[in-house]
């Protein structure tokens, strides 16, 4: 057996540059260190109601009510991706409610941000808001009784969001909740992270655990 046109084959390859592989992407992103607000941003004068306490990020306040929706924001912007994270809801009375911005902008000189919201609330749990835009929810619960089940009023939750092109499926404790298909072309497809303490009462949010993986144009539908 003539072995040359074998090692000329082995050694040819070993040579070639590595090509990437288009359906891989990075691997999941940790925007939030445990440890500060690096790499988000609160609104001037909204400083009060955030703080990083106990690996956690925390909005609102317990003995002071806040007076309107705040929002701590991701500096970068997201298209297609999945995000993961726990929160925990700690409500004193009035503005039991909270949510998470994808997709979201800042609205300009205002307190509130404009997208669509992963809901957080009594009668809201697994659904998607439509913030500052059609102001109304606009999915399906999928499993209402299953839900009903999963989520832990007072204790940590866990949300998992993805988005690929027009289509938004949740997750909130493993329970499919929501797959909404966006048909409004004017709406963009990319946008901002945003945490929510709603205003109109006394309660803290806390948030934790916080990953996005961005998943590459193949996996668009």
């Amino acid at each position: 057996m003539n072995l040359l046109p074998v090692l000329s084959g082995v050694i040819f390859l070993a040579l070639l540059p590595a090509t990437a592989d288009h359906h891989k992407v990075a691997g999941p992103e940790v925007l939030f260190d445990g440890k500060t607000l690096e790499g988000w941003n609160v609104n001037n004068g909204e400083g009060r109601w955030w703080k990083v306490s106990g690996g956690a990020i925390e909005g609102g306040s317990l003995t002071e009510h806040v007076p309107h929706n705040t929002f701590c924001v991701s500096n970068k912007s997201y298209g297609d991706f999945e995000l993961n994270l726990n929160f925990k809801i700690t409500p004193v009375k009035g503005g039991i409610n909270s949510g998470i911005q994808i997709r979201s902008q800042r609205i300009a000189d205002h307190h509130e941000m404009i997208g669509y919201q992963a809901d957080a609330a009594k009668n809201y749990w697994g659904k998607i808001y439509d913030e500052s835009r059609r102001r109304k929810v606009i999915s399906e619960l999928l499993n209402p009784e299953a839900l009903a089940k999963a989520v832990k009023s007072d204790g940590w939750n866990h949300y998992r969001i993805v988005c690929e092109g027009p289509r938004i499926r949740m997750w909130l404790n493993d329970v499919a909740c929501a797959d909404y298909v966006e048909k409004d072309p004017k709406i963009p497809l990319e946008g901002h992270i945003g945490l929510q303490v709603h205003g109109g009462g006394t309660l803290t949010v806390r948030f934790k655990d916080i990953t996005i993986q961005e998943l590459s144009s193949s996996k668009k539908r």
